[in-house]
């Protein structure tokens, strides 16, 4: 088996290619292991599939995936996470805003124990408002909800063991998670602080709009963590929280009814009467119902959905064609 994998999604990256191979090649071929980089072509339509090809002609150890659409950054990864060799797993961009040269520092932490070593883009180069302040909550929210606390779950350049990934499955926008579910399955964690650079060539795929689709996948990721073998604990307290106020407010309701209407009791008018009073706040839980309904049926849809992909080991990606290493 082969030392370490380089895995790189790429979309639309045709002016990066070229240096993109360079630089890796220069980076991981002096750190004394064997080893391949895993290019992964998710549907790009610029031309990027030509200069990949000309880089695995250049080195011997590039392998090419090629995507027919593009499936986006967690199938890409899933693919090379598949496909790769390595018993150690390296992910970083490909828009050269991670700098291959900081691979070393990962490893080095690798070889002191860790299972999952994250980088940290401490100094980074990006827009305060629309991509440095949103990554910031977005960590703080992740770090609090999974309960593992790193400072930069949106950094790419990650390092992992292959018995810690073999078996986690990518859905959605997954990927950035893998940290708190590998620590879910008792893989050591560690951080380290690596470089970041602008943006030379083109623009960024990622946006403000994503934050939504991240926050849903911390939700399912939080289910799957904690109620994925008993999911009628949390289904059960969130019916509990409802459901115990409303029995005590009924009942409230009719002990207040048949106190001040007991002369009437035999008739259902006054009941009735006492039913319609109330209606501007019947409207209100209602929604809150409806709302907690809707997400309740998104996460068992979730797990359905896993169901189904992991029992027939289908994956959430079609290759078009690969490109086997020359040797």
């Amino acid at each position: 088996m082969t030392d370490l994998s380089i895995v790189v999604p790429i979309y639309n990256e045709v002016e990066t290619v070229p240096l993109l191979a360079d630089r890796l090649h220069a980076a991981v071929s002096k750190l004394g292991r064997s080893y391949e980089v895993v290019l992964i072509d998710d549907g790009s339509r610029d031309g990027t599939w030509e200069e990949l090809r000309k880089a695995a002609g250049k080195y011997p150890n590039f392998r090419l995936i090629r995507f027919r659409r593009n499936f986006g950054q967690t199938a890409a990864m899933s693919a090379g996470f598949r496909e790769s060799k390595g018993k150690i797993i390296v992910t970083l961009d490909a828009d050269l805003q991670n700098d291959p040269a900081d691979i070393g520092k990962l490893l080095e932490r690798m070889d002191r124990g860790a299972d999952v070593v994250s980088g940290w883009r401490k100094e980074r180069k990006d827009p305060f408002l629309s991509r440095r302040l949103p990554s910031m909550l977005a960590n703080a929210l992740i770090s609090k909800i999974t309960g593992v606390a790193l400072h930069d779950y949106g950094c790419t350049l990650k390092a992992y063991r292959r018995e810690v990934i073999s078996h986690i499955n990518l859905y959605g926008e997954m990927h950035r998670f893998i940290p708190a579910i590998a620590s879910w399955v008792g893989g050591e964690l560690d951080e380290v602080v690596v470089s970041h650079n602008p943006r030379r060539f083109g623009k960024s795929k990622y946006g403000i709009s994503r934050t939504l689709r991240v926050v849903l996948d911390l939700l399912t990721v939080k289910f799957l963590l904690r109620y994925s073998t008993h999911p009628i604990q949390i289904f059960g307290k969130v019916g509990m929280f409802f459901g115990v106020p409303g029995v005590l407010l009924l009942m409230t309701m009719l002990f207040a009814h048949i106190g001040y209407n007991f002369a009437h009791i035999e008739s259902l008018a006054g009941l009735v009467e006492t039913f319609k009073r109330p209606a501007w706040i019947i409207t209100p839980f209602a929604l809150i119902l409806f709302c907690l309904q809707f997400i309740s049926m998104g996460l068992l849809a979730e797990v359905q959905i896993r169901t189904y992909h992991e029992s027939q080991s289908k994956p959430i990606y079609v290759i078009k064609e690969m490109v086997e290493p020359k040797h």
